[in-house]
C-alpha cells in the first residue's frame, strides 16, 4: 500500500457557522488520530492507515477529499548571485555587495544600488565624466586606464596636468584611487572589480595633497573643465572633530554658483559630497559642502541596513549608499582599486559612499544627458528606497506630501535600476524660485530648561514674480550665540508638519564665543510641501550643565518652484513616489483652480 507520505490529499471542512467558507486541511493533521476518530470524520481512512476499517459514511462537515499539487515558494528577498544574469570575470565582483548584495558578509540579501537592473537596461555610465577630487588617482591602474580621461584631469597641488598620487611609505595618497575605482572601474578584464558605471570615464583633479586649502585651489578644482566633466565626486570637507563649523569660501561659493547655472552647457555641474565621517559627535549641518543646495549630500550604510558608526546625521542628507560594515569580516568594506596596481577589500567611511552615488548618477546621464542638476536631486527624492535601512535613535517619517525620510539616511538608498527607468521620460523640472519669506532681527534669549519657540507666518511671496509654491530646499540662516555652542538644539518646523532638526548637540563644541554667524541650516524634509502658512523655529539646550545664548536673527529663505514639478512626468509604477506625488500635485492644483473660480465669482457678485 501506498504510505501516506507519497500522497498529497487534502479535506475541505466546513461548519454551520462557516456557513459557505471553506478551509482546506491537509491530511497529516489527521494521520496521527486514533483510528476511532478517523472513523468519526471521514470514510477514505484505508488511504491514512491500513489499519483502520474504511468502512464508513462521509460525515456532513467534511464536503469533499481531492490530491493537491505541490508548488514552490521562496522567501523575497533572498537572491543567489548565480540567478543575477551580471557575469563578470573581475575577482573582486563577488566582494562588491554594495553592487549585488546576497548576503555576503553576513549581509542583508537584496541590500544594495540594484545596478544590476540598471546594467541590464544597458546602462553603464557610456559617455559620461566623474571627476575624483581628491589626493590624486593612479590612472596607470590596469582596471582605470583604459576609462581615464587625461583631458579632463589636472592637478591643482602641483600645477601640472599628471595628477598620480605622492608616494609615501604607508599608502596615504590612496583614498583618490580606491574612490576612482567604485565609479569606473573596466568589467570583464579579470582585474579587482567592477565600477558602478564601468564604461564611464574618470578624470583625476588632484588637489587634497598640500599643508593647507586655499579657497583659489577649492574654486579652481570646482570650476575645471565643467563642459567636460559631468559629475564631480568630494569625499572631503572641514574637519570631522565635532567642534569645527566650515563652509566654502568666496571663492568657491562662486565657483560651484557658476558650475550649476553654467556647466554641461547650462544644465548644471552635478556635485556629490560625502556628508562626514563625525558620527554621532557631529552634524553635518555644521558643514557647509554637505549642507550646500547646490551639492547632493550622501551619507551610508553598513550591509546590514544599520547606521555607520561614523556616519553624521543632518536635516541636509538627500539620499545615502555604503561603506564598511560594524564587524570585522574583512569582506564587509568597499571593494575597490588600490594603489599601484594593486585591489582592496577595506575602503571605508562617507568616503566610500560619495563616488558610489556619483556612478549611480552616471547610469541615469547615460539614459537622458538632458538632465539638469535639479533634475537629480529630483530623481534622487523620488527613486531612493527605504529598503531595510535602519538607524537605532531616527525613525522614519513621513512629510507633508507623504514622501518618506530618515534623519540619517535622507529619502533612502539610491536605486540605479529605478532611478534610470524614470530618467528616460524624465521631463525637465520647472524653473526655481528664491523667496524670503521672513525674518526676525530682534534677540531672544535662550536658557536652559525652556525652549524658545519664534513664528514666521508666510504667504512665500504669493503674488510676485517669485513665488514658491512647491519646496525643494529651505534654509534657516541664523545668528546665535551660546556660553556653549555644542549644547545648542534648533529644530524647524514647517506649515504642514514636517519637523527638521536643524542642530543636535555636539558634545565635544565648547565655543563660547564665535557662534554662528549668519549660519545656513538647510532641509530637504519639506520637499513637494506647500510652503504658505507658519513656521516655528525652536532653539533650545541639551546637556547636564545649565547653558545660556541669545538668538540674533533667523531669516526663513525658500527655493522651489512655483508649478507643479510632476504633473506632467510619465508614471511607469502606480505605486511609486512619483505616483503619489503626482496624485496630490493634481489633487492641490483642482482644489487652487475651484478655489480661485469660487473666489472670482464672489467678486463679481459683491
Amino acid at each position: 500500500m501506498q504510505s501516506f507520505e507519497d500522497i498529497h490529499l487534502g479535506v475541505v471542512w466546513r461548519t454551520e457557522s462557516e456557513g459557505r467558507q471553506k478551509t482546506v486541511l491537509p491530511l497529516p493533521v489527521f494521520a496521527d488520530f486514533p483510528c476511532a476518530v478517523q472513523r468519526r470524520l471521514f470514510d477514505v481512512t484505508s488511504l491514512l492507515t491500513a489499519g483502520c476499517d474504511p468502512d464508513l459514511t462521509l460525515p456532513p462537515q467534511v464536503k469533499d477529499v481531492f490530491e493537491q499539487e505541490g508548488f514552490s515558494r521562496q522567501k523575497r528577498g533572498y537572491r543567489n548571485i548565480d540567478d543575477i544574469e551580471v557575469n563578470m570575470s573581475d575577482p573582486l565582483f563577488t566582494k562588491q555587495w554594495y553592487l549585488i548584495n546576497t548576503g555576503q558578509a553576513d549581509g542583508t540579501p537584496g541590500l544594495d544600488l540594484n545596478v544590476a537592473e540598471a546594467w541590464q537596461l544597458g546602462y553603464t555610465g557610456k559617455g559620461v565624466t566623474i571627476a575624483i577630487m581628491d589626493d590624486g588617482i593612479d590612472y596607470l591602474h590596469p582596471d582605470l586606464a583604459s576609462n581615464y580621461n587625461a583631458d579632463a584631469s589636472y592637478d591643482f597641488s602641483s600645477n601640472d596636468p599628471f595628477p598620480f598620487p605622492r608616494y609615501t611609505d604607508d599608502w596615504f595618497n590612496s583614498h583618490g584611487t580606491r574612490c576612482a575605482g567604485e565609479v569606473s572601474a573596466a568589467a570583464n578584464n579579470n582585474i579587482c572589480g567592477v565600477g558602478v558605471a564601468y564604461s564611464s570615464k574618470v578624470a583625476g583633479i588632484r588637489m587634497l595633497d598640500q599643508p593647507f586649502m586655499t579657497d583659489v585651489i577649492e574654486a579652481s578644482s570646482i570650476s575645471h573643465m565643467p563642459q567636460l566633466i559631468d559629475i564631480y565626486s568630494a569625499s572631503w570637507g572641514p574637519t570631522d572633530d565635532g567642534k569645527t563649523v566650515d563652509g566654502p569660501r568666496e571663492l568657491t561659493l562662486q565657483a560651484m554658483a557658476d558650475g550649476v547655472n553654467k556647466g554641461r552647457g547650462g544644465k548644471g555641474s552635478i556635485y556629490v559630497w560625502a556628508s562626514g565621517d563625525g558620527g554621532s559627535y557631529d552634524d553635518c549641518n555644521c558643514d557647509g559642502y554637505a549642507s550646500s543646495m547646490w551639492t547632493i549630500s550622501i551619507n551610508s550604510a553598513i550591509n546590514d541596513g544599520r547606521t555607520a558608526l561614523y556616519d553624521e546625521s543632518c536635516s541636509s542628507t538627500l539620499a545615502s549608499t555604503f561603506s564598511n560594515g560594524r564587524k570585522r569580516n574583512p569582506e564587509a568594506g568597499v571593494a575597490t582599486t588600490d594603489l599601484y596596481g594593486n585591489c582592496t577589500l577595506r575602503h571605508s567611511g562617507t568616503s566610500a559612499a560619495a563616488p558610489e552615488a556619483a556612478g549611480v548618477f552616471a547610469l541615469a546621464l547615460e539614459a537622458n544627458p538632458n538632465l539638469t542638476w535639479r533634475d537629480m536631486q529630483h530623481l534622487s527624492v523620488l527613486t531612493s528606497k527605504r529598503n531595510q535601512l535602519h538607524d537605532e535613535v531616527h525613525q522614519w517619517r513621513r512629510n507633508g506630501v507623504g514622501l518618506e525620510f530618515n534623519h540619517l539616511f535622507g529619502y533612502g538608498v539610491l536605486d540605479a535600476g529605478g532611478m534610470v527607468k524614470m530618467a528616460k521620460d524624465w521631463k525637465t523640472v520647472p524653473e526655481r524660485f528664491h523667496c524670503v519669506a521672513g525674518s526676525i532681527q530682534e534677540s531672544h534669549k535662550i536658557q536652559s530648561g525652556r525652549k524658545l519657540v519664534l513664528a514666521i507666518n508666510t504667504e512665500a511671496c504669493q503674488g510676485k514674480d517669485n513665488f514658491v509654491r512647491y519646496l525643494e530646499h529651505v534654509q534657516a540662516v541664523v545668528t546665535v550665540n551660546a556660553s556653549r555652542r555644542g549644547d545648542l538644539n534648533i529644530n524647524m518646523t514647517s506649515p504642514m508638519g514636517t519637523k527638521s532638526i536643524l542642530l543636535s548637540r555636539r558634545p565635544r563644541d565648547d565655543d563660547a564665543k564665535v557662534g554662528f554667524d549668519k549660519w545656513p541650516f538647510m532641509t530637504t524634509h519639506t520637499w513637494g510641501e506647500d510652503p504658505r502658512g507658519t513656521w516655528l523655529l525652536e532653539v533650545g539646550f541639551q546637556g547636564k550643565e545649565p547653558q545660556h545664548g541669545v538668538l540674533k536673527e533667523w531669516t526663513l529663505m525658500l527655493h522651489g518652484t512655483q508649478s507643479a514639478p510632476y504633473i506632467d512626468q510619465i508614471v511607469r509604477d502606480y505605486k511609486s513616489k512619483l505616483a503619489m506625488s503626482k496624485k496630490e500635485e493634481l489633487e492641490e492644483e483642482l482644489d487652487e483652480a475651484v478655489e480661485r473660480s469660487l473666489n472670482s465669482l464672489l467678486s463679481k457678485t459683491n
